[in-house]
């Protein structure tokens, strides 16, 4: 009775199919260690991810979408001490160093965040070092190819350098070794590389799994097919332009080599000859015409638009934000495929950016104005926990019916399921600042003796 559980019993038939060999195996690859994988075509993916997307539309297209999912127009901070007058405070501290927060000049804090969103994307990875300047602290991005790959040693002592990250005995990230970078050269740098300690360099990527020290493009999983999808556009493209020169075949199907029964110029076998809307042509016995009919480009649009919804589900992103066809959209439809994408960036806005980038430079924000005198925080050595702590609000995503979002949002309310704080930051404003602005308007209809607005009590039932 017990045998049939015995190992060597049943040794032909317990397998798994998908670790068995045979013809349906021959040849398929197969993937090793997401460390050693990664490191070796990061590289060449990144290249061929950021030529797509300066070239192909469709993943220009899904770049765009998936940068303005995940942080629109900034992930807001909202500070959580415990004194309304120090989140105050804090809040508005950070939204004037926000002003100053890029190095280079060229954009405010949420500026920042888009472009670290658009290198993780394409990329795979971004890294942003965080500098004190003449102008205090601020945050300098830095293109992953100057985080020397190259660099792979061993330090000694269970200390080594992977790909130009330093990592302790006990593996913890301690370094960033960055080549210096000159605006002005054409190629990358080939001088020695610099050690930058990891507490001033924040690296951002979402690893495919454990082990893995360095990103890899999102694109990686669709970029043979877009490559494939322009090889087919451009077969499409000049197949029907060869059609278009071949405007019709006259046949002389009784062999009988008579005069052309059209007026024009006739080179070899090519008679060149111009046709009037509306003309009606008689052909002599024995000949007949057909013109040309392009069936492969009328046939291949419903391919094509396959191949686009592999892209679009290979990146995460509604179909129609690739394609830009809407011609089968409905509302049901839009909305369903909105809130999975939603879900999907709210998931990489708390797990990736939030953590990696977003609450790390707000710290570093509030330490420095601490430092500079910009923030009064006399008892921040003591209680240094509250005056950095905080919340953050990605802006919310417009639904289809913009009416229907704030209904909802407005039933949260009066539900107490959300407070006035969250969903002002959700909007990209400071609650302090919107409640002085609200008093002040408030103030200003009394002394001029307007009437206030009335509330819409009827909307507000149905």
């Amino acid at each position: 009775m017990l045998d049939r559980f015995r190992p060597e019993s049943r040794t032909a038939s317990r397998r798994f199919d998908a670790a068995g060999g045979g013809r349906r195996w021959e040849g398929t690859p197969s993937f090793g260690s997401h460390g050693a994988e990664t490191l070796a075509a990061a590289p060449v993916i990144r290249s061929r991810a950021r030529h797509a997307v300066a070239n192909n539309p469709h993943a220009a297209a899904a770049v765009e979408a998936l940068v303005t999912g995940l942080v629109g127009a900034g992930i807001t901070p909202a500070s959580r001490h415990p004194e309304a007058t120090a989140r105050k405070a804090v809040g508005e501290t950070f939204m004037r160093w926000s002003d100053r927060a890029d190095a280079d000049g060229l954009t405010d804090v949420f500026g920042l965040q888009a472009a670290i969103a658009t290198a993780l994307v394409i990329d795979g990875e971004a890294f942003a070092h965080l500098t004190i300047g003449e102008g205090g602290f601020a945050v300098r991005l830095v293109p992953a190819e100057f985080v020397d790959e190259g660099l792979s040693r061993e330090l000694g002592g269970g200390a080594r350098i992977v790909a130009g990250v330093e990592f302790s005995s006990d593996g913890k990230r301690i370094a960033y070794w960055v080549r210096p970078a000159d605006p002005t050269d054409v190629f990358a740098t080939a001088q020695e590389p610099i050690r930058i300690p990891a507490s001033d360099m924040l690296h951002v990527y979402r690893p495919m799994g454990a082990g893995q020290v360095r990103g890899i493009s999102w694109l990686t999983p669709v970029l043979l097919k877009l490559g494939e999808i322009d090889q087919l556009s451009d077969a499409l493209l000049v197949g029907t332009k060869v059609a278009a020169m071949h405007a019709g075949f006259l046949v002389d199907q009784n062999n009988l080599s008579g005069e052309n029964p059209f007026d024009g110029d006739q080179t070899g076998s090519v008679l060149e000859s111009g046709l009037e809307p509306g003309t009606l042509r008689y052909l002599p016995g024995g000949y007949d015409i057909k013109f040309a009919t392009p069936q492969q480009a009328q046939q291949s649009v419903d391919f094509m638009a396959a191949e686009l919804r592999a892209v679009a589900s290979g990146l995460g992103v509604p179909a129609h934000l690739v394609s830009g066809d809407l011609s089968d959209a409905n509302y049901s439809s839009l909305r369903a495929s909105m809130v999975s994408f939603r879900q999907r960036v709210e998931r990489i806005q708390n797990h990736v950016l939030i953590p990696q980038f977003v609450r790390p430079v707000f710290e570093r924000a509030v330490i420095a104005a601490v430092l500079s005198g910009d923030l009064d925080a006399p008892d921040f050595e003591r209680s240094r926990q509250d005056w950095m702590s905080a919340e953050f609000y990605p802006p919310r995503m417009p639904w289809v019916d913009p009416q229907k979002d704030a209904a909802a949002v407005r039933e949260m309310l009066d539900s107490k399921l959300m407070s006035r704080r969250q969903a002002v930051a959700e909007l990209g404003w400071n609650i302090e600042a919107v409640d002085e602005e609200i008093a002040a308007d408030r103030a200003r209809e009394a002394e001029l003796g307007l009437s206030p607005q009335p509330e819409n009590t009827d909307a507000r039932n149905d």
